[in-house]
């Protein structure tokens, strides 16, 4: 099965679902803004591909974030940063058994998918 976590408003969400759809594989789709996201998916994401990858630094929460907090940023205050405003996570986060992919790259859904 697969799962994608995201904000269903957001254009690259949109593209990566009717990629999902146009070949017809069914998912499971997880809000961030209802849901928020289950502190042991977000640790084991950024387990398997980093907080830097994780943490999307386009989004309004890090530019607000202080420069100081920007440079002394780990994984520990990275994942509470996330856990406190989801949209911060870089979308979509596409999971299905152990595959983990982060944003939309066709190439990338067409070979793990």
């Amino acid at each position: 099965m697969i799962k994608i976590y995201g904000i269903p408003n957001c254009d690259t969400m949109k593209k990566a679902m009717k990629w999902l759809d146009k070949h017809k594989l069914i998912y499971e789709f997880h809000d961030y803004k209802k849901w928020g996201v289950p502190e042991s998916d977000l640790e084991q994401w950024v387990k398997n591909a980093g907080w830097e990858v994780i943490l999307n630094k386009r989004s309004t929460t890090w530019k607000g974030l202080s420069d100081k907090m920007k440079k002394s940023l780990n994984e520990y205050s990275s994942i509470r940063i996330m856990l406190d405003n989801p949209s911060s996570i870089k979308r979509p986060v596409l999971v299905k058994n152990k595959t983990l992919i982060i944003g939309f790259k066709e190439d990338e859904y067409k070979t793990l998918l």
